[in-house]
């Protein structure tokens, strides 16, 4: 475990439940992507992540993370959808498999393409099994995935246990970028049954009320970025930060 993974945990552990802020650098130039990123380290947030489900320029990934780099003391953690979301300059990476992919270059050959730029960058490397539920959206599209049916809570948490497996420390359920509904309270408590990392969930998440609805199904950090794109996001992340970590260990249920 790299000093970026340390400090998420430590602020796991002050506070339950943390945020992360997902940016994504397709969307915005550098100048407001470091507004952005600033407006949501005052909601408090506990990272930035940085990539995209259709991130392909490099060289405009790495200003977007340098001029996000000036203005905010949070981790800046890559998010990346291929080796193109990969650059030198961010403090770590979600070094992810897609497990549930058809196709092995997400599971694995991206994996290996990338893993000596990781290497040669000194990036952290946090290992992520991700998992992406539904139709998944772009990135369901892009990662030519075989969607868990969200009605089929156990497929999830087998290939969780899987991950877990692998070693894996987190495991990511992903609704999807755009799409209208987060992944399910009854898919997050099956996983959380039986994977017992860090539990991260991303998509759909806008208000408070689906930020708790997941947090007390049992994810340990939700992942917000659609919200970011609206022009007054701050209070209602504010909101979601603030009720994930109401969010007490006797209000999980599992």
């Amino acid at each position: 475990m790299g000093p970026i993974e340390r400090r998420l945990q430590r602020e796991l552990k002050k506070w339950g439940k943390i945020c992360l802020a997902l940016i994504d650098s397709e969307n915005f130039t550098p100048e407001k992507a470091s507004k952005i990123a600033k407006k949501a380290e005052n909601c408090d947030v506990a990272g930035i992540l940085v990539g995209g489900s259709t991130a392909l320029d490099q060289f405009h990934l790495k200003e977007v993370v340098d001029e996000i780099k000036k203005v905010v003391t949070l981790p800046v953690i890559l998010f990346p959808n291929n080796v193109t979301g990969i650059c030198p300059s961010a403090d770590a990476i979600f070094f992810m498999s897609l497990l549930n992919s058809e196709n092995p270059y997400y599971i694995a050959e991206a994996q290996a393409l990338g893993a000596l730029l990781v290497w040669k960058y000194k990036l952290e490397a946090i290992p992520v099994g991700y998992l992406v539920v539904g139709s998944g959206g772009t990135i369901g599209f892009i990662g030519k995935v075989r969607g868990i049916p969200p009605s089929k809570p156990s497929l999830a948490a087998m290939y969780s246990l899987a991950a877990h497996y692998l070693g894996m420390r987190y495991v990511y359920l992903e609704a999807g970028s755009g799409v209208t509904s987060h992944v399910s309270s009854d898919m997050v408590r099956k996983v959380r049954e039986f994977y017992k990392g860090n539990l991260i969930v991303g998509g759909g998440i806008r208000t408070k009320e689906d930020a708790y609805e997941v947090t007390s199904a049992g994810a340990d950090i939700i992942v917000v970025g659609n919200l970011l794109e609206n022009e007054f996001f701050e209070k209602p992340l504010e909101e979601i930060v603030n009720v994930i970590r109401s969010v007490k260990s006797h209000d999980i249920t599992r």
